[in-house]
């Protein structure tokens, strides 16, 4: 007879292990569940603070761009439309005299003895490129002549274009009696718009044909247009010429024009 036995150790071994995979791994996917979730919910944050960064920096640029762009196109579009425009003003003065006379030839005079008139002019003003652009016709109550005139302020210049002459004449620029552009230009709207009445006074000046010049090209685009082919001649105030005498007989004309609140009579003269 033969007898058979079983390993006990071996037996409880067996059924230890075979015990072990029968244990549920509930626990193990719950905690993978909740990590997954906790990723889930920081990838959710991450993607809505990506966004809202992306729109505010949409809104930040827009912003930029509208202030910095669109603002400054329609600003520029604004400034041209104003720059191109011709305004045709007319201003209303007294024959008052403000030139400073000799003390012999002060008079009292009574101001009902000035008359008022108008000078009409057609006027551009070139604001970027800071030129005053000026045609003056045949006044209607002075022995004036027509002109076409240029206040160029970059190259500090004034030009006289004597129409009845065809004559160029060219002085530096006297900022006393010329407006800046910009606030000539606003003058002409303010007087365009009716807010502004003008009403000036005659200031007198005179000027001496000096000199010749050749090269008017060195004068500046606008002053060059308008003086090319024309005799040109450079201009000095009167007052500082030594040895000039006020009642020396001079051949002269007289030029009448504003950009200014003034009205101004240059008298040009030939020495």
């Amino acid at each position: 007879m033969v007898k058979v036995s079983f390993n006990s150790a071996l037996a409880q071994k067996d059924v230890k292990k075979d015990s072990e995979t029968l244990i549920p791994t509930e626990d193990k996917d719950a905690e993978a569940d909740v990590l997954v979730h906790r990723q889930s919910r920081a990838w959710c944050w991450c993607m809505c603070l990506g966004l809202a960064l992306m729109l505010s920096g949409v809104v930040v640029g827009g912003g930029y761009l509208y202030r910095h762009y669109i603002l400054e196109v329609s600003r520029q579009l604004q400034e041209e439309s104003r720059e191109g425009q011709v305004f045709v003003c007319g201003v209303d003065y007294r024959e008052e005299d403000f030139m400073i006379r000799e003390e012999e030839e002060m008079e009292v005079e009574l101001p009902n003895q000035f008359q008022l008139r108008q000078l009409e002019e057609r006027i551009r003003v070139l604001e970027k490129e800071q030129v005053e652009l000026i045609s003056v016709p045949v006044p209607e109550f002075e022995d004036g002549d027509p002109a076409d005139i240029v206040h160029d302020f970059q190259r500090r210049l004034t030009a006289y274009l004597d129409l009845n002459l065809n004559k160029c004449y060219v002085i530096p620029l006297n900022t006393s009696i010329v407006m800046p552009p910009r606030d000539f230009l606003e003058l002409l709207i303010n007087v365009k718009a009716g807010t502004y009445l003008p009403q000036s006074y005659l200031v007198h000046e005179e000027m001496i044909v000096t000199e010749r010049l050749e090269h008017v090209e060195q004068l500046g685009y606008f002053i060059y247009n308008l003086c090319q082919g024309k005799d040109t001649y450079k201009l000095q105030r009167r007052d500082r010429i030594l040895g000039m005498q006020k009642r020396e007989a001079l051949n002269c004309h007289k030029i009448l024009h504003f950009a200014s609140k003034s009205v101004v009579q240059t008298l040009i003269c030939d020495p």
